[in-house]
């Protein structure tokens, strides 16, 4: 009898202790990770916001859909690019969603009213596009980082390339917007360290595509070069404005890599021989370029841009972060530090992330050859962003 009430005691402990093992357990899995992808999937930038998530989701699908053991819950949300919904939009995710970490954008505007709220609520923000050198300069911050590049950097590359051609004088054209006047800057800071002159700084208001004044103006100025920032569907019409003008056969056009990534189909032609600087290239050597392209053609029934990459480099910077977390709740200061450590294996080449959280990169000399931005060399090896007034 008393062996029977011995046993039926040690049942009874038994089970008391499971019955708490397997809460306790169940409370150590890893939890999922919200992502809040904040995007423009209509409008000027539609093609641009859909090849970030596309690259994105494909670094997820080849991690067997986790990163760093983790689920990955998706919200979207169309950014339309317009600044003025961007603070309502990105504080719906982070206080509706309640998401891990924001992911966007492609407009500097809105990215900068991105950052204010990231900042404002400590919720990690990773750009994948925007090169407002604000992010990563006076605004930069520990939980905010960017996949991608600042508006200086393949500005600043070709204004050396321009000058070492042997060109004296430039006229600039862009959009009146953070990324157009920064990416002049870069390229003229280069330019004239370099021993030339830009002798006019033209602008239109974005989205505007009436370039025909301004062409007409380039023509009267008669420059040695032209160098422009344009992107998506602007950027097509602008060269094959140019094109039609007459202008490339007499006067040398250059620009950020943007000018051609993505756009030479709708160009149909009118970009063939232009040189542009990128921090991605077709043609690169690097056997994750080559796995990245084929599993994107697989996917998506198309070639990637850089744009893809960005998005692809953004979820591989996050997994970083998330293999940094000990135990299953997410640990923001954990993941940051091991961010800020990575080295990411990126279809570009492999970068690693600069004291204000921006990519030190190859910057590429490209020629278009058909549907190609075709890699020529490398302009400025290991670049980083002077990142100006950065306290972090």
């Amino acid at each position: 009898m008393r062996k029977k009430q011995q046993e039926k005691a040690c049942r009874a402990v038994l089970a008391v202790v499971i019955g708490v093992l397997v809460p306790l357990g169940a409370a150590q899995a890893a939890e999922k990770v919200k992502v809040g992808l904040m995007l423009p999937y209509t409008g000027t930038y539609a093609a641009l916001g859909n090849a970030i998530t596309n690259g994105f989701k494909q670094h997820v699908a080849e991690q067997g859909g986790t990163l760093g053991g983790r689920e990955v819950e998706y919200f979207v949300v169309d950014d339309e690019s317009d600044p003025s919904k961007a603070t309502e939009n990105a504080s719906k995710l982070v206080k509706r969603d309640q998401v891990d970490v924001l992911v966007g954008t492609v407009h500097s505007g809105v990215a900068l009213a991105m950052a204010k709220v990231a900042r404002d609520t400590k919720t990690l923000l990773i750009i994948p596009n925007a090169g407002a050198d604000e992010l990563t300069g006076p605004l930069c911050a520990p939980n905010i980082f960017r996949s991608s590049f600042t508006n200086w950097q393949p500005a600043y590359a070709m204004g050396n390339v321009a000058a070492e051609r042997g060109h004296k004088n430039a006229v600039t054209l862009t959009w009146k917007y953070a990324a157009g006047e920064q990416a002049v800057a870069g390229f003229k800071e280069a330019f004239e360290k370099a021993g030339g002159k830009v002798a006019k700084e033209l602008y239109l208001p974005f989205p505007n595509v009436e370039f025909q004044p301004f062409l007409t103006e380039i023509a009267n100025l008669k420059p040695d070069a032209v160098f422009v920032f344009f992107a998506g569907g602007g950027a097509a019409k602008f060269v094959k404005d140019y094109d039609a003008a007459g202008l490339k056969k007499s006067i040398p056009l250059y620009g950020s890599g943007f000018l051609t990534d993505g756009t030479l189909d709708a160009m149909g032609g009118s970009g063939e021989s232009l040189l542009t600087t990128l921090h991605y290239a077709d043609g690169l050597s690097h056997a994750k370029d080559a796995s990245f392209r084929t599993g994107y053609a697989t996917s998506y029934k198309m070639q990637p841009d850089v744009y893809a990459v960005q998005g692809y480099d953004a979820a591989q910077l996050l997994r970083s972060g998330l293999e940094g977390v000990k135990g299953g709740k997410l640990d923001q200061a954990a993941m940051i530090k091991a961010m800020e450590a990575a080295k990411i294996d990126s279809p570009r080449g492999a970068f690693t992330m600069s004291k204000a959280h921006n990519p030190v990169q190859d910057i590429y000399l490209r020629k278009v050859e058909g549907r190609d931005n075709k890699l020529v060399g490398i302009a400025e090896k290991a670049l980083a962003d002077p990142a100006r007034g950065c306290k972090m």
